[in-house]
């Protein structure tokens, strides 16, 4: 069958990769490169070029299996990292950094603060009474009714669970009140988030994501066309018809791996359960930028961590968070090399080494129950849609979901055990800005 596949995004990406296994496969993609969220940035600092992600950085084993059994196939190399978490608030002066108790502390008075001390007893039964959420039906409680039905303090909703939430999910704090509670703490146990101890050890890619885009594209059978943004899909009587600045194309089927508004947008003749499914799950904007500002990181160096949360002065204020790439990457560089959403206006221009926006699932109720509707329409008029906002909006969701497509257009990945494990490449030392 001749199938086109438009955008190259993970999900793109893995239903290209399976389905020129046996079929005629098209990729059809608007921007000049391939990748979507994987972004890796080429930039000088410290007198050396260096790769950094900007979009999709970290991933593990366990948690990522098809993920990590792609780089496996593709030989892609991977090191080890650190998921670090730390919380300033602008407001209250409080910082800290929950890797050790020195970290943790690293403000003294805390010791002495009823409040910081309550979140932390607030921390530990919620990891104790969440896992219950999964035993219920329906859709449940927000997780601002969750939290206050359960009295949790606001010490722990506003400086850890929201600031932490909203780091995951590049949303308002105002969103993630409103986010289905069984949802997250879904989320939470299939990613051992709901334990102290015993959590898998997160990767990188090496030498940054693009590799395995790279890997992809010398492998594969399909065609690429770059810079072709498809204009519109009409559903002909036996197959699919794609407009694009060059004309109309047939084809057998169309596999739509670009985001939920997007694919609606390009249907011409979107049925009523398109509109409805597809309808219910909303993107919002994100500002990411690359820059070297350390004063956007904690004012304590003990409490700079992979992933550093920042909640502003003003409560309605959005949560934003600034990643220290030369932890999670490994960075040979003593100048810090920070990734920051939506908090631009506070780094030094003369800092920035590039401006990217991204475009991130929003997850309502309204959308968490259009997810359990994809059945309906799923491959109807030779259309079928992937994509991580099926999922929880991270890339192993996507590429699961380009599995279930290629699976729904009759081809199967062979057996996981026969697959070569991804090369984890160990680094001496830490990163030279770390160094005394």
């Amino acid at each position: 069958m001749r199938i086109a596949i438009i955008g190259s995004g993970i999900s793109g990406l893995g239903a290209a990769w399976l389905l020129s296994r046996t079929h005629e496969v098209v990729l059809f993609e608007a921007n000049d490169t391939l990748g979507g969220h994987t972004h890796t940035h080429e930039v000088d600092v410290d007198g050396r070029t260096l790769a950094v992600d900007t979009g999709f950085i970290v991933h593990n084993p366990a948690h990522y299996p098809l993920l990590t059994r792609l780089f496996g196939e593709l030989d892609v190399a991977t090191q080890p990292t650190t998921m670090s978490f730390s919380v300033h608030n602008e407001r209250t002066g409080l910082e800290y950094n929950a890797t050790t108790l020195d970290a943790l502390f690293c403000q003294r008075r805390n010791l002495f603060s009823p409040r910081f001390l309550r979140m932390l007893a607030d921390l530990t039964r919620f990891y104790r009474i969440a896992p219950r959420l999964l035993a219920e039906s329906g859709p449940g409680p927000t997780l601002g009714d969750y939290l206050h039905a359960n009295r949790f303090g606001d010490a722990f909703r506003d400086d850890h669970l929201v600031p932490m939430a909203s780091a995951l999910w590049s949303a308002p704090a105002g969103q993630i009140l409103q986010f289905p509670a069984r949802h997250l703490v879904q989320f939470m146990a299939n990613h051992q988030m709901l334990q102290v101890a015993g959590r898998s050890q997160w990767k990188v890619v090496r030498g940054g994501s693009w590799r395995y885009v790279q890997a992809l594209r010398e492998r594969w059978s399909a065609t690429v066309r770059l810079a072709t943004p498809v204009h519109a899909v009409r559903r002909l009587e036996n197959g699919v018809a794609l407009s694009t600045a060059q004309g109309e194309e047939a084809f057998d089927h169309v596999v739509l791996a670009c985001h939920s508004d997007q694919a609606l947008a390009l249907l011409t003749d979107a049925d009523e359960r398109e509109r409805e499914v597809l309808g219910a799950i909303a993107y919002q904007p994100n500002e990411v930028v690359l820059h070297t500002d350390e004063r956007l990181l904690p004012r304590n160096r003990k409490a700079w961590a992979a992933w550093n949360a920042h909640v502003g002065a003003d409560p309605q204020s959005a949560c934003t968070v600034s990643y220290c790439m030369n932890l999670l990457q490994g960075l040979p560089v003593r100048t810090p090399v920070i990734v920051t959403l939506n908090r631009s206006e506070a780094i030094d221009p003369a800092r920035v080494l590039k401006r990217v926006r991204y475009q991130h699932p929003v997850f309502t109720a309204e959308a968490v129950a259009a997810q359990a509707r994809r059945h309906e329409i799923q491959g109807r008029r030779g259309t079928w849609f992937a994509g991580a906002y099926w999922g929880w909006g991270f890339h192993e969701d996507g590429l699961r979901s380009a599995v279930d497509v290629a699976r729904g257009l009759g081809v199967e990945w062979p057996d996981a055990a026969a697959a070569p494990r991804a090369t984890d490449v160990v680094l001496p030392g830490q990163p030279a800005w770390g160094a005394a």
